[in-house]
C-alpha cells in the first residue's frame, strides 16, 4: 500500500502507487458555454474542493465543447477483438476510447457537469459513456453467468453528478420523477465506472426565470458546499510502516 494514500468515504485507491496525491476527472456536457448552470456548478465544486485539498490532481474532459464520436461498426469489431489481434486500423478506430478510460482509470472522484435536455442526458454525454463502458476495458462478460455476466474491474470511485433541469418535480416521490432519464441513466451506468458512492446536486426552473429558480440556484450553491465540506473532511491521509 502506498504512502499518503487517501480515502473519500470508503478506502480510495491511488490512481497509482508513485503518485498518491488525489485524482480528480472534470467533466462538462453542456453544449453551452455561457449561462450554463452545470458549468457553473462543475466549477465551483473544482475550485471549493482545490481550496479544501490543493495537491489534487485535476484531468479536464470537456465533451460539451469537443463531443465524442459516435461509436460505429468498426469500432464495435475493434472493441470486441482480442488486443493482441488488432490490427492498426483497429487499434486506431478505439485510440479516442482508450485515452477516455485511461483518464478514468487515474481517477478517484469525478466530478460530471449534466444538465438535462430532453429528459435525458445530453447526446455528447452519452456518447462519452459509449466510449468508456467497453468490455475488458470497464467491463468483464462471462457468459458462464446467467443472472449478471457483466460485472465492473474498476472501484472504489465517487461520482458528483452537477445538473439542471428546466422544470421541476425530477425527484423521487416528485411529479416528474418518471420523466427522470437523466440521473436514472447515468446511475445505472455508474456501476460500470467503478463508482461506489454516488452525489447529485441539481438547478431547477430554469425556464421559468422566477424566484423558485433563483432559490433552487442558492439552494445548490449550498449543498455544493456542504458536499464538498463532507467529501474532503473524510479523506484521511495516513503512512504505513
Amino acid at each position: 500500500m502506498p504512502l499518503n494514500q487517501r480515502r473519500i468515504g470508503r478506502p480510495m485507491k491511488s490512481s497509482s502507487s508513485a503518485n498518491p496525491k488525489p485524482t480528480l476527472l472534470h467533466i462538462d456536457s453542456s453544449a453551452r458555454t455561457a449561462r450554463s448552470h452545470s458549468r457553473r456548478l462543475s466549477n465551483a465544486f473544482v475550485d471549493a474542493w482545490l481550496a479544501e485539498v490543493p495537491d489534487t490532481r485535476v484531468i479536464r474532459r470537456d465533451v460539451g465543447i469537443n463531443p465524442p464520436p459516435a461509436i460505429n461498426e468498426q469500432w464495435i469489431a475493434s472493441a470486441f477483438t482480442a488486443e493482441a489481434e488488432r490490427s492498426a486500423d483497429m487499434k486506431a478506430a478505439l485510440s479516442i476510447s482508450d485515452a477516455y478510460v485511461d483518464e478514468l482509470v487515474q481517477s478517484d472522484i469525478i466530478v460530471m457537469g449534466a444538465p438535462m435536455y430532453n429528459y435525458g442526458m445530453p447526446a455528447a454525454l452519452k456518447a462519452w459513456f459509449d466510449q468508456v463502458v467497453r468490455v475488458n476495458r470497464t467491463f468483464n462478460f462471462d457468459p458462464s453467468e446467467d443472472i449478471w455476466p457483466l460485472s465492473p474491474i474498476l472501484a472504489g470511485k465517487t461520482l458528483v453528478i452537477l445538473t439542471s433541469r428546466g422544470e421541476f418535480g425530477f425527484e423521487p416521490g416528485g411529479i416528474r420523477q418518471d420523466w427522470n432519464h437523466l440521473e436514472t441513466h447515468i446511475r445505472t451506468l455508474q456501476h460500470y465506472l467503478g463508482v461506489e458512492d454516488s452525489h447529485l446536486i441539481a438547478v431547477e426552473y430554469q425556464e421559468f426565470g422566477d424566484t423558485r429558480h433563483s432559490d433552487s440556484v442558492a439552494r445548490a450553491d449550498s449543498e455544493l458546499q456542504a458536499l464538498v465540506n463532507r467529501l474532503t473532511a473524510q479523506i484521511e491521509v495516513y503512512q504505513t510502516a
